[in-house]
C-alpha cells in the first residue's frame, strides 16, 4: 500500500516506522525540524533496546506524495484545521483516512443513529470545514493503546502497548475494515476490528478527559491525583456525567468510576500526554477531550456542572499560557 502519516509524533511516527517493515511504502507530511531529520536519517523507532530506521519520503507539501491508498493522520486536536485545508492531495476517491487520535473526533455523532447522524459538535468543527474536507465515508477511526514518546525529530521511543482499534465512522462492519485490520497485524500490531468505533472512543476518553487536563495545570501525576481524596471525587464526578451522556446517546459504561481509578493506579507515576504538551509549550487539546463532552451534555440534556469547572480551570491556565487561543 502507499501509506501517508500526517503527524510523525509518538503515535504516527511509531505506526509508520511498523508499517514500512512490513514492506508498505510509507511517505511522511512533516516540517521543521522534523522534516530535516526525516530525510536525513530517515524515521527512527527505539523499542526493546534497539533502534529500527526505515526510509520514507518526506516533504511539508502533500501535493509532493500524491494520492494514497492509506493516510494516517495521528495529530492533535488543535492541529486538525490545518490538517483539513492541505490533505486533498493525498485523497482519490479510494482513499481510507485512518484517524489515531484521542479525544472526540469530528465524526464521532455518525455513528450514533438518526437522532445524531450528521451533528457537528462546534468545539471540533466549528464551521464544518473538517467534514467537508474529510468525507465520513472514507473515514476510518481508530483508537491506540499503547505509550510512544518523542526522543527527538524523527525518534521515536515505544514504551509498552501495541493495540490499535479500528471501525467505520458510519459505527458500522464492513469488508474494507476487515482487510485494515488484516494488513495492521501483519505489520506487527494488536489490531482489532470494532463493530462501533464511537465505544471504544467514548470508553477510552472517560478516562482520557480527566487525568490529562488535571495533569496539566497541576503539574501532577496521575498517581498523584488519584492519591489526593478531594481531586478523586471530583474526578469521579466529571466521570459520572460523561458516564450519563453515554448512556443517552446509546453508549452505556458498566463499570463505575472506582473501577477506571484501579486500573490508572496500576499504571504507576504516569505524566500524561497534555501535561507534557504544557511543558513543551504546545497547544492543549482541551476541545476534544473536555468542551465537547460538555457539548454532548447539551444535546442530550444532561447538566455538566462538574465538566464545566474542569474545563473552565484547564482553559484558562492554557489560554494563560499561550496553549489555548480560543475561548
Amino acid at each position: 500500500m502507499k501509506v501517508a502519516i500526517y503527524g510523525a509524533g509518538a503515535i504516527g511516527g511509531w505506526m509508520g516506522v511498523k508499517l514500512a517493515q512490513a514492506g508498505h511504502d510509507v511517505s511522511v507530511v512533516a516540517r521543521g525540524a522534523t522534516l530535516t531529520a526525516l530525510q536525513q536519517h530517515g524515521l527512527r523507532l527505539i523499542q526493546g533496546g534497539e533502534t529500527h530506521a526505515v526510509k520514507v519520503t518526506a516533504s511539508d507539501k502533500p501535493a509532493d506524495l500524491g494520492a494514497q491508498d492509506l493516510v494516517v493522520v495521528a495529530v492533535k486536536g488543535p492541529a486538525m484545521a490545518s490538517v483539513a485545508a492541505r490533505i486533498a492531495p493525498l485523497l482519490s476517491a479510494q482513499t481510507i483516512v485512518l484517524t489515531a487520535m484521542n479525544g472526540v473526533p469530528w465524526w464521532f455523532c455518525d455513528g450514533l443513529g438518526e437522532d445524531f447522524a450528521g451533528k457537528r459538535l462546534k468545539p471540533i468543527d466549528p464551521d464544518g470545514a473538517i467534514a467537508a474536507a474529510i468525507p465520513s465515508a472514507q473515514t476510518v477511526g481508530c483508537v491506540v493503546h499503547a505509550s510512544c514518546l518523542v526522543d527527538s525529530p524523527g525518534v521515536i521511543r515505544h514504551h509498552q502497548g501495541n493495540g490499535l482499534i479500528i471501525g467505520e465512522a458510519s459505527g458500522h462492519a464492513s469488508e474494507r475494515v476487515a482487510a485494515l485490520t488484516a494488513t495492521l497485524a501483519a505489520a506487527g500490531f494488536n489490531a482489532s476490528a470494532s463493530e462501533q468505533i464511537q465505544r471504544d472512543v467514548w470508553y477510552k476518553l472517560w478516562g482520557n478527559m480527566t487525568m490529562n487536563p488535571i495533569s496539566a495545570f497541576t503539574g501532577a501525576t496521575t498517581d498523584r491525583i488519584l492519591s489526593d481524596e478531594l481531586v478523586r471525587n471530583f474526578v469521579t464526578s466529571i466521570m459520572l456525567e460523561a458516564k450519563e451522556i453515554g448512556a443517552r446517546f446509546g453508549i452505556p459504561i458498566a463499570q463505575a468510576p472506582a473501577d477506571r481509578h484501579e486500573v490508572t493506579l496500576k499504571l504507576g507515576a504516569m505524566k500524561t500526554s497534555m501535561l507534557q504538551d504544557v511543558q513543551a509549550g504546545k497547544a492543549v487539546e482541551l476541545d476534544a477531550l473536555v468542551a465537547a463532552v460538555r457539548e454532548l451534555g447539551q444535546l442530550t440534556d444532561v447538566p455538566t456542572p462538574y465538566t464545566d469547572a474542569l474545563l473552565g480551570l484547564a482553559r484558562l491556565h492554557a489560554s494563560t499560557l499561550g496553549l489555548y487561543p480560543r475561548q
